[in-house]
């Protein structure tokens, strides 16, 4: 599907509105959360994975108790 999108003033912010055939094919309703992915040629639109944020910080507990062995792995 190729269908252009508006960017429009939301608040401070901007936003776009993505067709109900969109919300349709990635298996999200009004209210959802989608996550933002930044690609060398644009952007890409997923579904949130609801234990991202425990895997997050279960590797930032890791990253902080070895954080000399692996300012030595950066060298």
């Amino acid at each position: 599907m190729n269908a252009p999108l508006k960017v429009t003033k939301i608040g401070n912010s901007a936003g776009i509105v993505l067709p109900k055939e969109v919300l349709a094919h990635l298996g999200k309703e009004v209210g959802d959360e989608l996550t933002l992915v930044i690609k060398p040629n644009g952007i890409e639109l997923v579904s949130a994975e609801p234990d991202f944020e425990e895997q997050m910080a279960a590797a930032r507990k890791v990253m902080a108790a070895r954080k000399r062995a692996l300012r030595e792995l950066a060298k």
